[in-house]
């Protein structure tokens, strides 16, 4: 009856086990065998990325580091783990023991606080156990498009770039703009720009789609309610070593610049233009008033195209075999209305409405982007039937 296995350098007797789903919560042995194997692999990894050969390997460093910071999360949830399952094992000994009436006070707040804890904290893990995709640590290139609507749809262009600057500043991430060509009223026609941080393409993927807006614009007069469009692109930001560009098959071209940024951005040839020959792509950047750096920004953007490029054909190919719904990447889907007369926001893939339209709009786009993330986490679970 005593008898004791060991899980995650820790020992749960079988008897202690028992005794605690007589409480209604049972312990999950298999949770601690999956973050055993975690832990050697985060073992593993930690040794491998301290090796000189790995460090001069840069494409081989880049993905251990990586790996490595998506391990380390695990290892702290499975610390938290193994503090709750001793603290409930303990506190139910006390429990057992009842001989100390102060220490039973104790025991049970411990208790209750564990039993709480465990569940939810089961469920982190699991859906941290589900496999990642790769490209969800990288860096993004985000480009929005007015649509249909005119001079509206550009002033609502501009109004999703300055939400999503907003959200990347409350996330401690960094915009920084490529190229952009303003609206005759106000906002872009387009405006493309790069969001560096951690974990930002796992997390603004879900933003890829057509955007609409209803509301009075400010250029009607008799206040009727307009329906406008912008496109929303995202592409994961490609490393070097992710996509060779043959410099041959590139043709560049110089320009002056327009818009902001002083006399000298206006008359000398500092904007760069890039056209990739078998493919077509074209990226440019203005932003800089070095030649140099917009031609670095430029080539970026255009190694990002190029990936993603290959990354939407495999997408393609794994659509149906995957169910997704929420990261397709779908240009032409209208995936979220913001309604002014009625202060919602409604995200069509989803299902989801909240009626925050003035913050939401002001970047707290945080709990869509949860709901959705939660959406494909709970599609990848179904198709991961080894995580339980």
């Amino acid at each position: 009856m005593h008898s004791v296995f060991s899980l995650v350098g820790i020992e749960i007797s079988l008897f202690r086990i028992k005794k605690l789903s007589y409480f209604c919560i049972t312990i999950k042995p298999y949770m601690l065998d999956k973050l055993q194997i975690v832990k050697q692999r985060f073992d593993e990894v930690s040794d491998l990325i301290i090796q000189p050969d790995i460090m001069t390997d840069q494409k081989r460093y880049v993905e251990l580091n990586k790996e490595y910071k998506e391990l380390r999360k695990l290892m702290d949830k499975r610390e938290e783990y193994i503090e709750l399952t001793n603290n409930l094992a303990e506190a139910q000994e006390i429990l057992d023991d009842g001989s100390d009436p102060e220490m039973v006070e104790m025991a049970k707040m411990q208790y209750d606080e564990a039993k709480e804890g465990i569940p939810k904290l089961e469920d982190d893990i699991r859906f941290m156990l589900i496999p990642r995709d790769p490209e969800d640590a990288k860096n993004a290139v985000m480009e929005l498009r007015a649509g249909t609507g005119g001079d509206e749809a550009s002033i609502f262009a501009g109004d999703l770039f300055r939400m999503y600057s907003k959200y990347c500043e409350s996330k401690g991430w960094k915009v920084d703009v490529v190229d952009y060509s303003e609206g005759t009223n106000g906002g872009y026609k387009e405006i493309q720009f790069e969001v560096s941080g951690d974990d930002v393409y796992g997390t603004l993927k879900f933003e890829a789609g057509v955007h609409r807006v209803q509301r009075v614009p400010q250029t009607e007069t008799q206040g009727r309610v307009h329906t406008s469009a912008a496109t929303v692109m995202v592409f994961p930001e490609a490393e070097e070593f992710d996509v060779e560009i043959n410099p041959k098959e590139v043709r560049i071209d110089f320009f002056c610049s327009s818009g902001p940024g002083g006399q000298s951005v206006n008359t000398t040839y500092s904007a760069v233009r890039l056209t990739h020959i078998p493919t077509g792509l074209v990226a440019q950047c203005q932003d800089q008033k070095s030649q140099h750096k917009n031609k670095e920004k430029a080539f970026k953007v255009l190694r990002s195209r190029l990936y993603e490029m290959e990354l939407a054909k495999k997408n393609a190919e794994d659509a149906e075999k995957r169910g997704s719904m929420v990261t397709s990447g779908d240009r032409s889907a209208k995936i979220r209305t913001y309604n002014y007369s009625q202060g919602r926001v409604t995200d069509h893939r989803i299902g989801l409405t909240l009626y925050d339209l003035s913050n939401i709009v002001n970047g707290d786009i945080q709990r869509i982007i949860d709901e959705l993330q939660l959406a494909e986490n709970t599609q990848k679970l179904k198709a991961n039937t080894d995580i339980i």
